[in-house]
């Protein structure tokens, strides 16, 4: 029987009192360190497409339909129950083996679940190969593989990825279950979630996955121009906006980054190098997070080279180098890289359409942000 959703606020709170300790653990004595506790709303925050639907631009646009890409398995719909697990499972540094980081240390809300590093750091200090991936709109690729190289099969693959990961946070899974089954919160929470109390590496993939899924991002400027409507009304953006739309679909930057939640299709070889640095999936080849905030998501690529959106479409303006496995999109012929000659005011444009993906209320919602209450 799993409890009714109004009163996992207060079983948290029983769970804690009961526990003998900070951390909801019993012990003999006072904890080295004291772990915040999740503070959750009485009434669950609406994460399924029930209580958040997909606005009606995502799925009837001649930009394309989300319809169809969606990687979301029928075993695992998002749940309210289990996206509010995942939330705090995504913030709960517990996941990690010493208590220092968590899921969201480098994927932060404010800045579009990235990092403003080039790389993050892992729960010893050490660096991570590669740049934090943002995660908004991450459901809505096709192919369903994750990381910027696509190593994992599967969202719920990927998540307990980074945990496992010796540098990232460096837990053991089955370590893992036994330390939340033994906080306080956590059973009350799975049992909401999954209907026993339980603690599984599956289920907190699953839970970790959903509340990944329910990252939508669609309330922008951009967003504003559609009025809860399916046709795009450009005299509700600024002329630059306008103009940067329009320079983005004739540049050809809409073959490879579609639809109004601005996604990718599959993975390509996007000519940073001459001579490959990174092979990624192999070849060279990189999957890309949606567009979706990228103005606050700087450095970008996967080694976050670049700094500012300007430097991005200068890139994609001039510098794009031929490699052999260069995409054909980006190719201007045999042995050559395609240039755009974009004037400087062009870039710009192309810019602020970019800036106006922003989406303020998605960086700030509270069913997003971290449950701890930290002292």
């Amino acid at each position: 029987m799993r409890f009714p959703i109004r009163s996992l606020a207060t079983l948290i709170v029983l769970a804690a009192a009961c526990g003998g300790g900070v951390d909801g653990v019993r012990t003999a004595d006072p904890p080295v360190v004291e772990l915040p506790l999740p503070q959750l709303p009485a009434t669950l925050a609406g994460y399924s497409d029930a209580r958040v639907p997909l606005p009606q631009h995502f799925l009837i646009s001649t930009a394309g339909t989300v319809v169809g890409i969606d990687n979301t398995p029928a075993s695992n719909p998002v749940t309210d129950a289990g996206a509010t697990l995942g939330r705090v499972l995504f913030y709960d540094v517990r996941l990690s083996a010493n208590n220092t980081v968590s899921c969201a240390s480098c994927h932060q809300q404010r800045f579009g679940f990235s990092d403003t590093a080039r790389v993050s750091r892992g729960f010893q200090g050490g660096h991570t190969a590669r740049h934090a991936m943002g995660l908004a709109n991450a459901r809505f690729y096709q192919g369903g593989r994750f990381f910027w190289d696509e190593r994992a099969a599967s969202l719920e693959a990927q998540v307990l990825a980074p945990i496992q990961d010796r540098t990232e946070m460096g837990m053991e899974l089955g370590a893992l279950g036994a330390k939340l089954q033994a906080t306080s919160y956590y059973p009350a929470l799975f049992q909401a979630a999954f209907g026993t109390p339980e603690v599984t590496s599956d289920r907190t993939a699953r839970a970790l996955a959903q509340f990944v899924r329910s990252m939508v991002s669609s309330d922008s400027r951009f967003d504003s121009a559609f009025a809860g409507g399916t046709t795009l009304v450009p005299s509700r953006l600024s002329a630059a906006e306008q103009q940067g739309l329009q320079l983005f679909s004739a540049a050809g930057c809409v073959r490879c980054h579609r639809t109004n939640a601005v996604i990718t299709d599959r993975t390509r070889n996007n000519g940073l190098d001459a001579v490959l640095t990174d092979t990624g999936a192999g070849n060279g080849l990189f999957k890309a997070p949606s567009l979706r905030n990228v103005a606050v998501r700087a450095p970008y690529m996967h080694d976050g080279r670049f700094r500012t959106l300007d430097e991005v479409v200068e890139f994609y303006d001039s510098g794009v180098r031929y490699n052999p496995s260069l995409d054909l999109r980006l190719q201007a012929g045999p042995g050559a890289a395609a240039r755009l000659g974009l004037s400087a005011a062009e870039r710009g444009a192309i810019v602020a359409y970019l800036r106006s993906l922003t989406d303020s209320a998605f960086l700030t919602a509270p069913r997003f942000a971290d449950p701890f209450v930290h002292r």
